[in-house]
């Protein structure tokens, strides 16, 4: 039997210290992210479909996992929302940008009083438009 020894702090410690590797890495991989992704369908599509008939997706819905979830969502998540979206703001605004126009410049029917289904037309008319506009964007 292997003399196996555990010590999460020293784990902790040579993990934050390989924050400049980490980078390297993404950087200068060893395979571009595409091409690895495109071998690796396959073997994925495998396992989400062995999870799925596992019922492993369902299984992991347990109330400890719950909590597990909410505390790491309400602690670290929370931490690094703010960031995130500081980050990614110029992503955000090129991604909508061309949605916006769209609801810009959808011309919809007036809108008729409280409850009348010609107002949920007037969603309809947007929601169309919006997945034409992606469907056009993406190249579906």
């Amino acid at each position: 039997m292997p003399n196996v020894r555990h010590n999460p702090q020293k784990w902790q410690k040579r993990a934050a210290a390989a924050a400049p590797d980490y980078a390297s890495g993404v950087v200068n991989p060893r395979v571009q992210w595409h091409i690895a992704v495109a071998a690796a369908t396959p073997a994925y599509e495998q396992g989400v479909t062995q999870a799925i008939a596992d019922g492993r997706y369902q299984k992991a819905a347990t109330p400890a996992n719950t909590q597990k979830q909410q505390n790491k969502a309400a602690t670290l998540g929370a931490q690094r929302y703010a960031p995130g979206v500081n980050a990614s703001a110029d992503a955000y605004d090129k991604g909508m940008r061309p949605y916006i126009a769209v609801i810009q410049n959808t011309q919809l029917p007036p809108r008729g009083p409280k409850g009348d289904p010609g107002n949920y037309a007037r969603s309809q008319i947007i929601g169309q438009a919006l997945n034409d506009a992606k469907n056009q964007i993406k190249g579906q």
